[in-house]
């Protein structure tokens, strides 16, 4: 049963997370501190989780994935009453019911006490609808699932990775053909740029492929990149319907640096690593992580190697492979160092010279040695 609870974890801290945005003023930079340090310390500190248990309740382990939604959604309300000058309803309820005027407070939330919210807003979406909808539009052959995991990435408008991402990303990663695939060299918000207009070119591309396929027009309700934008295109309309200019520009400053920090996330998950396209992904493609916190948070993505050499193993399943290139630390840690490219270069360069002379075959040696950067 401790496996399965371990993967609620991020749950939990996700809703106390809500309620220090609720809580207002210095509450939100200091829960998004004490957060993002108690998230750190603990990779640090816990070690690494090699454990591959026979996970079989599939009602529990969907319970898990779907239950993503609706703490999305609240999430999302939280971006917009954080923005906005009017009060919620319920947010009153809440108030009687903690004892503690939240609207009150929110008054007295400055403006720097608000880019601390969307830092801390981001991470949170971050952590609950794109790493559930990574896990969910894997699964294509449920509509459900795909869907759901459209919907959740509506929230950093990128509804369109569920395209890319399944039948781009996973066919070109390590290669200059794949936009999410950092080279060496290139610093983050580089990569940031790039792969944001790398990516929705290729899922367009790949769309307008499939709608010639099956004879269906481009400028249509079958076109998914157009359905794409319309949701979060919708959740838009409803961020100014409930909090006016001030809750959508709040949402959408929230949805940016979830997007930002998948793309973040990305970079680091694959830099500077190298494969021949006419061979196959395999493990050493990815920088892994078994950190407990990382996995127990994530549904186990820091298990990277495995999950692209085989992209449609479900979470559960994933192996450890400790024999992988490993990443610098776990994956907030890894974060925050990505964010200082000195700091980055500085301590990846071992990485990928260990990975040139352990990991990489003959072919990627030779790639390497024509100079791949940025």
């Amino acid at each position: 049963m401790l496996h399965y609870i371990k993967f609620f974890n991020f749950y939990l801290s996700a809703c106390l997370g809500i309620v220090v945005i609720w809580m207002g003023g210095l509450y939100i930079p200091i829960g998004f501190a004490v957060y993002v340090t108690l998230y750190v310390a603990g990779d640090a500190l816990l070690g690494d989780d090699t454990s591959e248990p026979a996970l079989l309740n599939k009602s529990v382990l969907d319970l898990m994935l779907y239950s993503a939604l609706p703490l999305s959604v609240i999430i999302f309300l939280s971006s917009v009453w954080l923005g906005t000058a009017q009060n919620f309803a319920a947010v009153t309820t809440v108030s009687n019911w903690l004892n503690y005027d939240l609207y009150h407070a929110k008054q007295n939330t400055l403006w720097w006490h608000k880019v601390s919210g969307v830092a801390f807003l981001g991470l949170l979406l971050g952590g609950v609808a794109t790493v559930v909808a990574h896990e969910l539009v894997h699964r294509v052959a449920s509509p459900l699932a795909v869907c759901t995991g459209r919907w959740l990435l509506a929230f950093s408008f990128d509804a369109n990775f569920s395209i890319e991402h399944v039948y781009n990303h996973h066919t070109k990663v390590a290669t200059k053909d794949d936009p999410a695939t950092a080279p060496r060299g290139r610093n983050v918000y580089v990569h940031f740029a790039k792969a944001f207009i790398g990516t929705q070119k290729a899922a367009w591309a790949i769309e307008l492929k499939r709608l010639a396929r099956v004879n269906q027009p481009i400028l249509s309700v079958h076109n998914r990149c157009i359905r794409g934008w319309l949701m979060s295109a919708v959740l838009m309309l409803i961020a100014f319907i409930l909090g006016g200019t001030g809750g959508l520009v709040m949402f959408v400053c929230v949805g940016i640096n979830c997007k930002f920090i998948l793309e973040v996330v990305n970079y680091m998950e694959h830099y500077g690593l190298v494969r021949d396209p006419r061979q196959p992904v395999k493990p050493r493609h990815s920088w892994n992580s078994n950190r407990k916190v990382s996995c127990w948070t994530m549904f186990n993505l820091p298990r990277h190697s495995h999950h692209h050499a085989q992209g449609a193993v479900p979470f559960e399943k994933l192996k450890a492979m400790p024999d992988s290139p490993t990443m610098i630390a776990g994956y907030i840690t890894t974060i925050g160092i990505a964010l200082i490219p000195p700091l980055w270069f500085k301590l990846m360069q071992p990485k990928l010279e260990e990975w040139d002379t352990v990991y990489a075959s003959a072919r990627e040696k030779e790639i390497l040695a024509k100079g791949v950067t940025t």
